[in-house]
């Protein structure tokens, strides 16, 4: 009996997590930067729900440090899981102590504090090499 009782409970964690597992939303999104289409899958948490509850979303996009185009919001969305952390290029983040919303394009190894990850471009974020600052539209695709 304790041998069924063990199964069963191994069972129902495996069904918890499949079903945690599915819960999980990745949001599609399409990032236009000039003549440029890409796509971005962002994580589901507060600070990308905020985020794109204001879509679709034109923004003025600075060229900061040859590595980051950054839109500095001038209220602050949500952030609760920001950490210090290295990031990969083509990732999109929340900078928090300045309400910034970032797209890494190429990489420097730096290890950024208050850093809150939104999502990652899936294709193309190398066109922001040769860009500049550049208007940059955000909007949710369909499934």
């Amino acid at each position: 009996m304790p041998k069924t009782a063990l199964l069963a409970a191994a069972c129902m964690a495996m069904l918890a997590m499949a079903a945690s597992m599915a819960d999980a939303k990745d949001i599609k999104v399409r990032i236009t930067a000039g003549q440029n289409r890409m796509t971005a899958t962002f994580l589901d948490n507060a600070t990308t729900r905020a985020l794109v509850a204001k879509f679709p979303l034109t923004l003025p996009m600075t060229d900061l440090y040859n590595r980051e185009v950054v839109y500095r919001f001038p209220d602050a969305l949500p952030a609760e899981e920001a950490t210090t952390s290295g990031y990969d290029v083509g990732d999109v983040v929340y900078w928090t102590p300045r309400h910034s919303f970032v797209i890494m394009y190429a990489q420097n190894g730096e290890r950024i504090s208050n850093l809150q990850k939104i999502g990652r471009i899936d294709t193309g974020v190398e066109v922001f090499k040769r860009t500049g600052n550049i208007d940059v539209t955000f909007e949710l695709m369909d499934k």
